[in-house]
């Protein structure tokens, strides 16, 4: 039997398949819209990246020093769909996908660096020796994700706030929202908070839009997004 997080992107990528799911509003006027069929992709690449690459596992933890981003979105559902737990505090984890290499300590199999330019090829910079560069490995690996090991649902999910099993990641971690909600998360709130509130939505065949703290939620955005009100 799948796990939950296997079974949304089959949805993801199969109702609606077109239609922005996720939405990313940045610095610098940056705007990146990922229909199901997209997100999916980039999903599938990264969990291909994990297995193939770095040799995760179903139950390995993967700690995502991240800011909300749809970068780390993709990497959160990657993880979740290969059976491994999210890990969004600073207990001990198997790997770490990170923004800030060079800060990146000792005790992991693996370091990845994620630029979180939207147009970034490649780590703008030189890297600490053996971290993995993400923009420059993800797009060699396949579209499509299969699971070399089916996943334990009863395996961990999540680490932070929540702890939860993959069993009850859709159910007990995603936050509850209105059917088909177009849903203002605002990436301020955090990581764990906002894939919570984005579950949710997606739960529901809903979207979201996400915004950088930095920038203001004017009503023409709301307005142009078709953000769902109150």
């Amino acid at each position: 039997m799948s796990i939950p997080a296997a079974t949304l992107m089959t949805a993801l990528r199969s109702g609606h398949s077109t239609s922005p799911r996720l939405t990313w509003y940045g610095p610098d006027s940056e705007r990146v819209e990922l229909s199901g069929r997209v997100l999916d992709n980039w999903v599938a690449k990264t969990s291909n990246l994990l297995q193939d690459e770095l040799d995760a596992e179903p139950g390995m933890a993967v700690r995502l020093d991240l800011p909300a981003h749809w970068k780390s979105f993709v990497w959160a559902l990657a993880a979740w769909q290969l059976g491994m737990e999210v890990v969004f505090d600073e207990t001990p984890a198997d790997l770490l996908v990170t923004d800030k290499p060079d800060d990146a300590g000792a005790g992991f199999d693996a370091v990845v660096a994620v630029p979180l330019a939207a147009l970034a090829m490649r780590w703008p910079g030189e890297l600490p020796s053996g971290v993995v560069d993400y923009a420059a490995e993800v797009r060699s690996h396949g579209d499509v994700f299969m699971a070399h090991n089916e996943p334990d649902a009863e395996l961990p999910a999540v680490r932070g706030a929540s702890a939860l099993s993959h069993e009850a990641l859709i159910e007990g971690f995603a936050s509850a929202q209105e059917p088909g909600v177009r849903l203002l998360v605002r990436a301020a709130d955090g990581l764990e908070s906002c894939l919570s509130a984005s579950l949710g939505a997606w739960k529901g065949d809903g979207s979201v839009v996400l915004v950088h703290p930095d920038l203001e939620v004017t009503e023409h955005l709301l307005e142009n997004e078709r953000v769902s009100r109150p």
